[in-house]
């Protein structure tokens, strides 16, 4: 998400000075790396049981790339290319996720009829620091919210570029529900998806997918500040020769995760 300003009703509380040790020390888990999935490494050692016992809140993939996954609450639902959805079976298995149990560290009131680009200055309102990782919560009343969903891959598996490449687009109009991810800093490009990295999932649990673009109607924004990341890497043949590093991970990363 970009920074926009003069967003919100009123200035969020936040704390006279910024005391790193006055900071709650916060996990967040991973399992496996977004460059992974980059090279076409779509099958996961993890369950979703085993998943959920990391952490009640996040997102990811399954395995083949069959939809995006969204964790609210504790409970998993996999989101299909036509914006369908459906409850994860817990044992699925996932080549990607990020996980955390989400405690609000500040939230604050959305302005009516907000861009994405709004929204996203509130959120830097909210941040401590661009150095730490942030789960987002952005619950409300949408005008409008369009997503892609990836879909379901053969083997030999292609490379995620590729496998993105064609994805239908779907639009939601006037839709309660829940926008959640992460914010992740730079320096994990790679790791993570740098940036915001967010999903879409109706209240009634019916339509969803990966977020390219919104338009907030009304609602709040949380934020869970993360200090401790927690990697699992996969244990496979496929990963040990992996290309975790192209020339063109930037440039990988923007094709796949923000294409509008």
């Amino acid at each position: 998400m970009t920074t926009s300003s003069d967003i919100a009703d009123s200035t969020p509380t936040r704390p006279a000075k910024r005391v790193s040790n006055h900071i709650v020390r916060h996990e967040v888990f991973q399992t496996s790396l977004m460059s992974a999935l980059l090279d076409g490494i779509y099958d996961g050692e993890m369950t979703i049981a085993e998943l959920l016992g990391q952490g009640s809140f996040g997102l990811g993939t399954f395995d083949g790339l069959d939809g995006e996954m969204i964790i609210l609450d504790g409970h998993c639902w996999q989101m299909r290319v036509d914006g369908s959805v459906q409850r994860a079976p817990l044992d699925a298995r996932t080549p990607f996720a990020v996980v955390t149990n989400f405690v609000t560290s500040l939230s604050a009131e959305v302005k009516p009829h907000s861009s994405r680009d709004d929204v996203s200055a509130l959120v830097d309102s909210l941040t401590v620091s661009p150095n730490y990782l942030y789960a987002l919560r952005i619950t409300g009343e949408f005008d409008w919210v369009k997503t892609r969903t990836v879909q379901l891959q053969s083997k030999p598996y292609p490379r995620m570029v590729d496998a993105t490449n064609d994805e239908p687009t779907l639009r939601f109009e006037n839709v309660h529900g829940v926008v959640g991810g992460f914010r992740t800093p730079v320096y994990e490009q790679g790791i993570s998806v740098p940036g915001c990295h967010v999903h879409f999932i109706d209240d009634d649990r019916t339509k969803g997918g990966h977020v390219l673009d919104f338009q907030m109607a009304k609602g709040t924004v949380e934020v869970c500040l993360g200090t401790d990341l927690r990697l699992s890497l996969p244990r496979t043949e496929a990963f040990e020769e992996a290309n975790l590093s192209p020339e063109d991970l930037h440039e990988e990363l923007h094709r796949t995760e923000s294409h509008k």
